[in-house]
């Protein structure tokens, strides 16, 4: 036996949206009367002039009047040009080595280790190495760009 179940809505029949909350129609009824009602009356009482030259004539109560339009015209301005404006460089490329043997062209140190496998190892500090921690030479390309003087650690078993 087939079930037959709620018939589909009739197309002419439109779905009305639920009325807003009342807290939700307060909010918006305000907000309209700001931007029709208010918003237009404080344009009108603000003291523009007709020639920037009566900018000048202006008084010091109509600057001090004009200056929240003013700081909202240039905060939309500016909001409107940031996507334009150039970004911050990011400091991929940055020293490391900011004060430690700046007076050497780059600063390596040897450390001897009775228990080391190998008879020399070097190991990165300069965060960029593929193979980290150990060196793979990645602080030449960045002394390069940087003028920065950093160099492997190397760690090397005493010679008996």
């Amino acid at each position: 036996m087939l079930s037959i179940g709620k018939p589909p809505p009739c197309p002419l029949e439109e779905e009305r949206p639920e009325p807003p909350s009342p807290h939700t129609a307060m909010l918006l009824e305000s907000l309209a009367r700001i931007i029709k009602v208010q918003l237009p009356a404080y344009l009108k009482r603000l003291p523009l002039p007709e020639s920037i030259s009566g900018f000048i004539r202006l008084t010091v109560s109509e600057w001090l009047r004009l200056l929240p339009f003013l700081g909202v015209l240039a905060l939309l301005g500016y909001l409107a040009l940031r996507p334009f404006l150039p970004k911050k460089k990011q400091q991929k490329d940055s020293l490391i080595n900011l004060k430690i043997q700046k007076e050497n062209p780059k600063v390596v140190n040897e450390i001897n280790i009775e228990d080391l496998c190998l008879t020399k190892a070097a190991y990165c500090r300069c965060w960029r190495s593929k193979t980290f921690p150990v060196c793979d030479g990645s602080h030449n390309k960045h002394n390069e760009l940087t003028g920065d003087n950093v160099g492997p650690l190397i760690l090397k078993k005493k010679e008996v």
